[in-house]
Order: structure tokens, then sequence, then C-alpha cells
């Protein structure tokens, strides 16, 4: 699973790119300090997921989640953010976040989810036939 980490924090970069080097089959292709940067990575390296803070320079995750899900729409997004506020977690999931977490307190279940999409993003291949194996028809 190709990831795309999009938020302003060096730190929080640098965390979770050190976090997801030890996933098994999670790499992180590529930073975003902001939403133009995000957008323009996106577009270039279509990763199966982003890991979105919300306020960042250059707009916010709101907008850049709102038109990932509407140029991308196969590509699943984490939001992590230090604004776990329910109008806010409202509207990402309105707008299609696969996951919201707050910084503070569920950094550490970043790993988890991106293995549970990674073992549905596989599932769901494997049931259209495009992973070798059984498929529906033979199985």
């Amino acid at each position: 699973m190709r990831v795309l980490v999009v938020d302003d924090s060096e730190v929080v970069r640098s965390r979770l790119a050190e976090m997801l080097s030890v996933v098994e089959g999670v790499e992180v292709v590529g930073e975003a300090v902001d939403a133009v940067e995000a957008l323009e990575l996106q577009a270039r390296m279509q990763p199966d997921t982003l890991i979105l803070d919300i306020r960042m320079p250059g707009g916010n995750g709101i907008d850049v989640l709102q038109e990932v899900k509407r140029s991308y729409p196969g590509t699943s997004v984490i939001i992590l953010t230090n604004y776990p506020y329910d109008q806010i977690r409202s509207a990402c999931n309105r707008l299609g976040a696969d996951y919201f977490f707050d910084k503070s307190s569920e950094f550490e279940k970043i790993p988890q989810a991106l293995l549970v999409l990674r073992n549905n993003r596989e599932t769901q291949a494997r049931d259209r036939g495009e992973i070798s194996g059984q498929t529906p028809e033979s199985g």
C-alpha cells in the first residue's frame, strides 16, 4: 500500500514515516507540507492512501479530502488532527474519510488502520479477479 503523508509538521511527518517503515506492505511514497503540494503529489504519485492533517498552510485538509474523494474515489483517507471536534469529524465522515484520528490520543492506531485498509483493498481486488488465485467464479 502506497501512502502519502500530508502534515505541515516535520516532527509528525518524520514520526509517521518511521512508524510506518516497519509495517509490512506499507510504503510512504511522499510527504507534503500544505494543501497545494498534497494535491500535486496525489495527482503525480496516485497513492492508495493519504494520511491528512486538517489545518495547514495553503488550504485545509477538508478541502483536500473533498477533492481527493471526488477525483480519486478509490483513494483511502485517514484524517489525523489536533482538532477532533464533533462537527469536523462529521464533515470528514460525510466527505468520505475512512478514519478520523486525534493526534494526541490515537496516533498509534494508524498502522492498524492501514493494515485494515490494505486487507480490504486486497479482498476487493481478489473479488474482481485482479489478484491471482481463486476467483469467485472458480471457487
